[in-house]
């Protein structure tokens, strides 16, 4: 029975992680379809809304059902726990990444302003913090989360030079007022990304300590 419920265990963090690159992927391909303004490629990440939305279910559910039936203890509970919380989080970001999208074929029909600010640098470190915190969460190290909060930090700045930035582009000529407006909002819709990324980095070092703590 230990060895069936440790089985399914590591069959849990699996769909974690598979959920977590659905996200992970809905979010890049939504920054290179702004990028490149492939409205093609922007409306292909509307159809992995219902996976991300089907794995959010199954793996609650999964949760759930290790609880009811094994009725675990420690760090095992501790594992399941998170993961209930880590998908919440996960599921954030793939809607982040479809919103982003959604944007994409408004912005598709002229050259970007400003190279797009500083929005793709933005994207690379959120994506970047991402990946960081489903390493830790799958090796259980949490060395690769140790910066981290800088990282948040770098985010945070970011957002705000370039709304300072796209306000400056807007009083130099009204007819960037819309495209920039839209950067303005992906600003925000990535450093929610990475809000997330923070909230996931607190639940795994909740997970391998059993300690609690709070990335601002």
């Amino acid at each position: 029975m230990v060895e069936k419920f440790h089985t399914e265990l590591a069959s849990l963090k699996g769909d974690v992680l598979v959920m977590g690159r659905l996200a992970q992927g809905m979010l890049h391909r939504s920054m290179e379809a702004l990028r490149t303004r492939d409205a093609t490629l922007a409306g292909s990440i509307d159809r992995d809304k219902k996976d991300l939305a089907d794995y959010d279910h199954e793996i609650e559910q999964k949760c759930l059902r290790l609880i009811a039936l094994h009725q675990p203890m420690a760090k095992d509970l501790r594992t399941i726990a998170a993961s209930m919380k880590v998908i919440t989080n996960l599921y954030r970001i793939g809607r982040y990444g479809k919103d982003i999208a959604i944007v994409v074929p408004d912005l598709a029909d002229a050259p970007h302003v400003g190279n797009l600010v500083s929005i793709p640098h933005m994207g690379n470190l959120v994506e970047g913090m991402i990946a960081d915190t489903l390493i830790a969460f799958e090796r259980e190290d949490l060395s690769v989360i140790d910066n981290i909060i800088k990282q948040e930090e770098v985010v945070d700045a970011l957002r705000y030079s370039i709304f300072r930035e796209c306000l400056t582009y807007m009083m130099e000529d009204p007819k960037n007022i819309t495209r920039c407006t839209n950067y303005v909002m992906i600003a925000r819709y990535l450093e929610r990304c990475g809000d997330h990324a923070c909230k996931i980095a607190e639940k795994v070092h909740y997970m391998a300590t059993g300690e609690r703590i709070e990335i601002r």
